[in-house]
């Protein structure tokens, strides 16, 4: 019932919202009492879940054998938790940011992030790939109004390439993919061990992980990632809403997902040999465009293409410790990119900045902004005390177990590039002098969200129990 109730509650909430149209504080009351509830409902799992239990709920069946059908599992409760929890908060920040910049179609923008994360919540209580997929493509659709939001020309533009590059990655690659494992193993059920475990092999193998990583594009592997900068043409609250609550997080959940329930960390590595190569590639070519962006938010959604990519590279290699740095980094990231382009927002808000040469000595009229964005980018760093240390500690010593030096100099070389393209932003913010006309920090919400995952970037540093007990238990199935 509860698992009925989590999918229930957004799209309960994005009726009432609509009904709310005329009057904004009840619509933003609305949204924000919804995220809470759901918050709350999906927490209240958690000792169950952690304790062994599997919450289930069969929702109807389209043919014998293939059922929508919702499961909870420790993967599957880490991204419930990130989309519910994150959604308060960037209810709080949204109504900051909208007010503050005067944003046309607000109620329509609250409905499609209600029913995003509805889908999101989907994509994390799937029992089987039939139903992630339907959430997953749902998904696509309800945030495509998102992505369009400012409905001119680059806007449109920039939300062709996000709905065409996503559709047909996944009806290309990814359907056939399921159909090809129904063939195979005989059910589409999220199963422990894996469904094609010592069904398949060589080959045969490869070519099939090779339509699941490429048709899952969410999870941006190159080439198929340029509807990610493409749909940087949305407000910020829409940005963190693709990069750090719904829309790539479910593309590297499934990535995981299909490694741990449809392969198994038991296969045979030579059938996932390739993978590390196309997730090292991605991550430093996507690493060296940031560096050469001076767009804010275009190099965070460089920045986004390449993170991502660490997920797939940990969960490619196969063993335990790299599955935890793997789960563990879907975490981290959010928490850390949700704290950058927070950031850029109230950059935009307060001083109509959008470019990175245009931040000289910004961190002197917006210090608690820009302390806060030095923190999400140590984070994505790799630096102490936040948490993004955690998971690439833990990604490290899984490419040490896999005796993969490839993937520790992929590591290596990023976390240099890394700290190439945020550093110095941070150092002209704080170390050169203003430029412009004075102003101060941005509305007060936008200040309380970004104050709140600022300080969740080191808090789940040194109170890590929650989502390292569920990695675990991923890494232990």
């Amino acid at each position: 019932m509860i698992l009925g109730l989590c999918l229930l509650i957004p799209v309960v909430a994005a009726l009432l919202i609509a009904a709310c149209h005329r009057r904004p504080n009840l619509r933003e009351a609305v949204s924000l009492a919804s995220a809470a509830a759901l918050f709350l409902a999906v927490l209240s799992l958690s000792g169950a879940v952690l304790q062994g239990a599997r919450p289930a709920l069969t929702l109807g069946e389209i043919l014998p054998g293939l059922m929508i059908a919702l499961r909870l599992e420790p993967l599957g409760l880490l991204f419930a938790l990130i989309a519910s929890g994150l959604w308060f908060v960037s209810g709080v920040y949204s109504s900051g940011y909208m007010r503050g910049n005067r944003e046309t179609q607000q109620t329509r923008f609250y409905v499609c992030f209600a029913l995003a994360i509805a889908s999101a919540i989907g994509v994390a209580l799937a029992g089987n790939l039939l139903t992630l997929y339907l959430f997953y493509e749902a998904l696509t659709f309800v945030t495509y109004p998102l992505v369009t939001h400012h409905g001119d020309e680059q806007a449109r533009r920039g939300g062709r390439t996000y709905l065409g590059l996503l559709l047909l990655s996944s009806m290309l690659f990814l359907l056939p993919a399921m159909a090809i494992t129904w063939w195979i193993g005989g059910t589409l059920d999220f199963t422990p061990g894996g469904i094609l475990g010592g069904k398949v092999s060589g080959a045969a193998a490869a070519g099939l992980l090779a339509l699941y990583a490429f048709g899952i594009g969410k999870a941006a592997l190159m080439p198929l990632h340029r509807w990610l900068p493409a749909a940087m043409v949305a407000p910020t609250p829409v940005s963190a809403l693709l990069h750090a609550v719904a829309v790539v997080k479910a593309g590297v959940f499934t990535v995981v997902k299909v490694v741990v329930y449809v392969f198994g960390l038991e296969f045979t590595p030579d059938a996932f040999a390739w993978l590390p190569w196309v997730a090292g590639f991605t991550i430093v070519a996507a690493s060296v465009i940031a560096l050469r962006s001076d767009n804010l938010k275009r190099r965070l959604a460089y920045s986004t293409v390449s993170q991502l990519s660490y997920v797939v590279l940990a969960a490619a290699l196969l063993t335990p410790l790299s599955m935890i740095g793997a789960v563990l980094h879907i975490g981290a990231h959010s928490v850390g990119k949700i704290t950058l382009f927070f950031a850029a927002g109230a950059i935009y808000t307060a001083a109509h900045k959008t470019e990175v040469s245009q931040l000289d000595g910004i961190g002197r009229r917006m210090p608690l902004t820009m302390g806060a964005f030095t923190l999400g980018a140590l984070s994505l760093i790799g630096i102490p005390p936040c948490v993004g240390f955690l998971s690439k500690w833990y990604i490290v010593q899984g490419a040490f177990a896999a005796q993969s030096y490839f993937a520790i100099a992929v590591i290596l070389v990023s976390t240099l590039l890394n700290a190439a393209y945020f550093m110095p932003i941070v150092y002209a913010a704080f170390f050169r002098a203003p430029a412009g006309q004075p102003h101060g920090e941005a509305p007060l919400p936008i200040m309380l969200a970004l104050a709140a995952t600022a300080a969740g970037t080191v808090l789940l540093f040194f109170a890590p129990a929650l989502p390292l007990a569920l990695a675990r238990a991923v890494a232990a199935l």
